[in-house]
């Protein structure tokens, strides 16, 4: 039988929402890895549109993060309030300023930033019930907050502000180098750098292959 992986996306796109290249690296390892994977994305409003090719603020446009998550599903795309712990033998979340700004509140509140309850609670469900998760560049803050209890160990890399920030909510932060991971055997938690430290696509592939691998053995 097939491992059962749940990807999460936070909308489409570096600076609004799910950084896509980290999104199809992981796509693809968990493919290559004969796993059975779902997208999952909260439908709730994006709190920024960014154009991409200027970096700038579209005040006007609105766009809903579970539809723009579909674009890198290729359409196949499970809404978040419908996904259950038990349903998947492992949980990874990409990153992205999506992570940032529509799973969280850290681009605005920095060290003093929460976390959207639903996706505290999933976090915290899959942990309670053993499964592994995997979290990806900024994507550690959401296991911070939701697993500082546990003391998880986490890295980002090595920014000091977000390293910070995470151990403000009661977890370890580790630092890494972008082509390596940190696995919290405990918690049976992975993380990763990728582009909070990656310059280029193939560094960012090393650490996540890694973050699929380790994430796998869990299971």
């Amino acid at each position: 039988m097939k491992t059962k992986v749940a990807v999460i996306l936070s909308g489409c796109g570096v600076y609004d929402g799910a950084e896509i290249q980290e999104s199809v690296l992981t796509l693809l390892a968990l493919a290559k890895a004969g796993a059975e994977v779902s997208c999952i994305a909260p439908d709730i409003a994006q709190r920024h549109v960014i154009d991409h090719a200027t970096g700038e603020e579209l005040e006007d446009e609105d766009r809903n993060v579970m539809t723009e998550a579909a674009r890198i599903s290729r359409g196949e795309i499970l809404p978040f309030d419908n996904v259950r712990a038990e349903n998947f033998d492992a949980f990874i979340y990409v990153g992205g300023f999506g992570v940032a700004k529509n799973l969280s509140s850290y681009a605005f509140d920095g060290s003093d930033y929460d976390v959207d309850p639903a996706v505290i609670d999933l976090i915290q469900s899959a942990h309670e019930a053993g499964k592994a998760q995997g979290f990806m560049c900024i994507a550690p803050v959401l296991a911070a907050r939701a697993l500082g209890a546990q003391h998880v160990q986490l890295t980002i890399g090595n920014d000091s502000d977000a390293a910070t920030a995470i151990e403000a909510k009661g977890a370890r932060h580790l630092a890494c180098k972008v082509d390596s991971i940190v696995v919290d055997e405990a918690n049976r938690v992975v993380s990763t750098p990728a582009y909070m430290l990656a310059k280029s696509i193939t560094e960012a592939e090393a650490g996540i292959n890694q973050l699929v691998n380790a994430v796998l053995k869990f299971c």
